[in-house]
């Protein structure tokens, strides 16, 4: 078979097949071709000028939007993120030389820990000498010139780039880092911790001028018949108005005597009827003397004042107060006293003064004053600075007590004070019921009587004998005892916070009696300056014992 050319075998080229087509189809191609050379040049060159006028803007028609090029879309897109951002022109500006300056020293800082952190003290030194230097005059009001800058950058670039060379091992260096964070993290905790136990102690040790007061005031008792008589030989009318329920009264149990006489000092200050006034104050058998020769030798306005000693309370004794009888347990003795038991457990849960009768005896007070009917219980951290004979035609609604919520303050809830994972929290009451505080309460103790709110106490206290339930103070076992016998009062009345946290000027002018909850009492050195003023406006330190005692 006789084989074909191989010319023949090859396709026509394209100017061959062009030649075939008809004239008229040619014309109408090349006519097509021209027509998409001129639209492409016209997009080209018809790009919009930034600074063009408002009114060729003006003229693009609503359909221009299809139309618009895909660099137009991206630029108002970048126009927009930069409109919500503090951005000057400076900082988008390919040719700012500050910008570029400003880029490197951070990169330079970077490098700078990371050559500390693989201990290459020549690249640290390099990297930390040649960072603080280029902008140095601006910080000094000068200004960096174009040649400055351009060696600054240059030697700047030379510096990032021997620091790459270094090739140091990102994940090695981020590990490093987590250890050191996690080592301040442990240091800063065992800081913490110290605070809090240091604190703790100054908070329960005895001041020297106080106890330099207490020595002093038993001298003068014992060595003047005369102060003696004062107490001994009262009145009938005296006597009388330790029962006259027409009367203020108000209870303070303590062995501060200073802070004691504060209380009463400032109570009767800001009385418009002081004479009306009636303080009962409880005290230990040590401090019983003194404190009787303090109020024997002081009047405040002609307040009535009326002090006993717990040990005379022959009925409060462990057959019958569940504290005294956990103190004869030898757990709660290790627990409180020898400072070797529960580890896990804060200093601040461990305090012995939470064990005492003078914290506890608040929950005995309608025993203590069977005649009375209504009694203000104010504790010895407090300064009044209003009269408060509002406190006593306060309506309590048949409840027990009235008192100031905190759960709307730094204070917290009721889960926050107990353990509600204990099934007799759980089962009888609400974890977010609102809390409130002792320190100024008003209470009724005919109301206090028919509820049986002591019985209450005693039968959660008994509960708790194995520390389970709750771990601090007698707070807790009030919240428990007065459940839903609690009537609030207007914040107003008790502004708390005064011995360990900041609290609102305004706040504090407003209120009728400050608390210094916490640690930081005002007659430690360790109280909060700011606020030691409302306290020592109170204080005679004129008074010759003070003078002697706390060298003014």
């Amino acid at each position: 078979m006789r084989r074909r050319p191989f010319l023949d075998q090859r396709r026509p080229s394209f100017k061959r097949r062009w030649q075939q087509r008809p004239w008229w189809v040619r014309l109408v191609l090349s006519l097509l071709l021209a027509l998409a050379c001129v639209l492409l040049l016209a997009v080209l060159l018809g790009s919009p000028d930034p600074g063009a006028s408002s009114s060729s803007s003006s003229n693009v028609s609503s359909g221009s939007e299809a139309t618009s090029s895909p660099l137009l879309r991206q630029r108002s897109y970048l126009e927009g993120i930069t409109d919500g951002l503090n951005m000057t022109d400076e900082m988008l500006s390919a040719h700012s030389f500050s910008r570029q300056l400003m880029d490197q020293i951070s990169l330079a800082k970077t490098y700078v820990v990371v050559a500390k952190e693989a201990n290459n003290l020549q690249a640290q030194c390099a990297d930390k000498a040649d960072t603080e230097h280029p902008l140095s005059c601006c910080s000094q009001g000068g200004t960096v010139v174009e040649e400055e800058a351009e060696k600054a950058i240059k030697d700047m670039s030379v510096l990032l780039f021997q620091a790459q060379q270094f090739r140091y091992d990102s994940g090695v260096t981020i590990m490093k880092l987590k250890g050191q964070i996690q080592s301040l993290e442990e240091k800063s905790k065992a800081e913490a911790e110290k605070s809090t136990k240091y604190g703790q102690i100054a908070a329960e040790e005895l001041p020297k001028g106080l106890y330099c007061l207490g020595v002093r005031l038993t001298m003068e008792w014992f060595k003047s018949p005369e102060l003696q008589r004062k107490f001994s030989d009262r009145s009938p009318a005296v006597q009388s108005n330790l029962r006259d329920n027409s009367l203020n009264h108000f209870c303070v149990f303590s062995d501060n005597i200073l802070a004691v006489s504060v209380v009463v000092n400032s109570t009767a200050v800001n009385s418009k009827h002081p004479e009306k006034v009636v303080f009962h104050l409880v005290t230990d058998e040590l401090n019983y003397a003194p404190m009787k020769a303090w109020f024997a030798m002081n009047d405040y306005r002609g307040v009535t004042v009326e002090i006993q000693k717990v040990e005379d309370f022959t009925w409060l004794n462990a057959s019958y107060v569940p504290v005294l009888k956990q103190l004869q347990n030898t757990a709660t003795q290790k627990f409180y006293f020898s400072g070797s038991g529960n580890r896990g457990t804060p200093i601040k849960f461990r305090n012995p003064k939470y064990l005492s009768m003078l914290n506890h005896l608040r929950f005995y007070i309608p025993e203590i004053y069977p005649e009375l009917h209504k009694v203000v219980f104010l504790d010895d951290d407090v300064v009044v600075q209003k009269d408060l004979s509002g406190l006593f035609t306060i309506n309590l609604n048949g409840n027990v007590m009235g008192a100031v919520e905190t759960c709307m303050e730094t204070f917290h809830r009721f889960h926050k004070y107990l353990n509600h994972s204990h099934p007799l929290i759980r089962a009888h009451f609400d974890p977010d019921a609102c809390g409130w505080a002792f320190g100024m309460n008003v209470l009724d103790l005919v109301e206090w009587r028919n509820k049986n709110v002591t019985g209450i106490y005693h039968y959660w206290q008994e509960r708790n004998a194995d520390h389970t339930l709750w771990k601090l103070g007698s707070l807790p076992p009030g919240l428990l005892a007065f459940y839903g016998l609690v009537e609030a009062v207007d914040p107003k009345w008790h502004v708390l916070g005064l011995g360990y946290t900041t609290v609102d000027p305004a706040t504090i002018k407003e209120g009728a009696v400050l608390h210094y909850n916490g640690n930081m009492k005002p007659w430690l050195k360790i109280g909060m300056e700011k606020y030691k003023s409302f306290w020592d406006n109170y204080v005679d330190y004129s008074h010759p014992l003070l003078q002697r005692c706390f060298m003014r």
